[in-house]
């Protein structure tokens, strides 16, 4: 899988591996780099067209497109299930309940407009993330699939490849993200082979997608390819073997020895933090699975000799389930009947617990739309502007341009009631808070630098910083923040995955194009 926050988000402990690329996911509440996981090499080769971890080609139809692999539905998971599982009581997992109704601190509401699917999750009655999903994004929402990709050109210049994945355009391939066996590098060190050594033209290869294309730039890719189950992640071709360490110590030594029974020969194997109180037998039928669709995938990729899609993750809304879904969601409400019945039946093989949790919003009886119901409407137009308001008076205004994102903090109408330092600080405090809630919402990636007001004190100056770490320690994505300077200004990184809210939502104005101006038609 790609990006690993779909392995729960989790670090892990793991074998002595050495690390693999940048893209590994991080800790929930993390807001320095995650300890990186997992094991760059391959395993031994046995020759053939494809790099590793490829196996080697039988017979290849010219001019034949991969048939992508589905990733297992609902039904099939049925049909697969692991003898002796008759029932998982997994504590988390479980739903609670008070006089008779469902209790949690998050509701997820799922609206479908024509063919654009909307999911709002709510944290209490505030919205912290919008997701937004068209029919077009087969060539931009692909973070996870694998594709048999064919090297276009080798950039020595700038360590990376350009790959052909069979979308319009070419995808990125850095050398960290290369998996290559040593003794195919003819020159020089092999552990320190330049990128135009390991690939060349005209290469096939299987590999993953970490990150969507956005605007100019293609679609990241990795060979260190993940397949996500519900309980385990399979890591193909590695020696890689992790526990998640969200897992208590007793639960970790559990399930240690259940992982060197089930582990395939050959393969690597995390262990999610879902897998907290699962049984032998089910863990053992999720590896098998996860093993037979690997197999299904080199086989395709195989007996095809152009470049295209070999395996397709589940839709954005079932997989943000399967990752997300545990005892704090209260809810999951769905518009439309047809995704409502594909949910259900898919919580009711992963979850059954939380079966009765997802339910079926029909606007036929409802008096109200889903998202004017639960005040959905309001919070997303309001986090389409560029001024928030905080609130004790005081204003965020969030500018975003194509190299960073600035945000500036002003008192605003908050004018205090002792001294100015107490007034800018406590102001300051405010917009700490709410700048970590308005990138999770706008889903703002990338550099992003935060003028606070100058505060005198250095304990106050600390304290903005520690509230500001603090409150992105909720945010799943991975985010990097550094010191105020003497200026007041903060820098810090938030990992991008894809194209914000702002940009799912709108376009760019033909007559300005996107300027947000228009030039004098008289101008010399």
């Amino acid at each position: 899988m790609t990006e690993h926050e779909e392995v729960d988000n989790s670090t892990f402990e793991t074998g002595s591996t050495p690390s693999a690329p940048e893209h590994e996911g991080p800790k929930i509440g993390e807001t320095r780099p995650a300890p990186k996981i997992g094991d760059t090499k391959p395993s031994e080769p046995s020759g053939g067209e494809f790099v590793a971890p490829v196996t080697p080609v039988s017979t290849r139809e010219e001019g034949r497109q991969p048939t992508p692999v589905v990733a297992a539905t609902s039904e099939e998971a049925e049909e697969k299930e692991a003898p002796g599982g008759t029932g998982r009581k997994r504590r988390r997992r479980g739903g609670r309940e008070r006089r008779g109704k469902s209790v949690g601190r998050y509701m997820m509401c799922v609206h479908v407009q024509g063919t654009t699917t909307h999911i709002a999750m709510l944290e209490g009655r505030t919205l912290v993330e919008h997701y937004v999903v068209k029919e077009t994004d087969e060539t931009t929402q692909i973070d996870g699939n694998l594709y048999l990709g064919r090297v276009q050109n080798v950039l020595p210049g700038m360590e990376a490849a350009f790959v052909d994945i069979g979308i319009p355009k070419n995808a990125v391939l850095y050398r960290g993200d290369v998996h290559y066996d040593p003794d195919d590098v003819e020159a020089g060190n092999a552990q320190d082979a330049r990128i135009e050594d390991v690939l060349k033209p005209g290469q096939l290869m299987i590999c993953q997608v970490t990150k969507n294309p956005i605007g100019a730039k293609g679609a990241r890719l990795t060979q260190e390819v993940s397949l996500p189950g519900r309980f385990a992640v399979l890591v193909p071709h590695s020696s890689t073997i992790g526990i998640s360490k969200r897992l208590g110590d007793n639960e970790r030594r559990r399930l240690r020895k259940i992982l060197d029974e089930i582990r395939p020969k050959g393969h690597g194997l995390i262990v999610r933090t879902a897998a907290e109180g699962a049984t032998a037998e089910e863990l053992a039928g999720d590896v098998a699975d996860l093993t037979q669709r690997w197999e299904a995938i080199e086989k395709e990729a195989n007996r095809s000799s152009k470049p295209g899609l070999v395996y397709r993750e589940l839709d954005l809304a079932v997989r943000m389930l399967r990752e997300e879904l545990n005892g704090d969601y209260r809810g999951v409400l769905i518009d439309d009947p047809e995704l409502y019945a594909q949910v259900k039946t898919y919580v009711s093989q992963v979850s059954p617990e939380m079966t009765d949790r997802v339910e079926h919003y029909d606007l036929a009886t409802e008096t109200l739309p889903l998202f004017e119901r639960y005040f959905v409407h309001e919070q997303l137009h309001k986090a389409l502007d560029s001024k928030v308001w905080l609130p004790s008076g005081g204003s965020l205004i969030i500018e975003r341009t194509e190299a960073l994102t600035v945000v500036d903090v002003n008192t605003g109408k908050n004018v205090g009631k002792t001294t100015l330092e107490e007034t800018v600080f406590k102001n300051n405090l405010e917009a700490a808070e709410e700048v970590a809630h308005q990138l999770r919402l706008r889903d703002i990636g990338g550099i992003i630098v935060i003028d606070f007001i100058d505060m005198e004190s250095k304990a106050h100056r600390e304290s903005v910083t520690a509230q500001l770490r603090q409150a992105l320690a909720r945010d799943k994505t991975r985010t990097q923040v550094f010191d105020i300077s003497e200026l007041g200004l903060v820098e810090m990184t938030r990992k991008r995955i894809s194209e914000g809210l702002m940009e799912s939502l709108s376009t760019s104005c033909p007559q300005c194009e996107g300027r947000g101006l228009v030039f004098d038609r008289d101008l010399p």
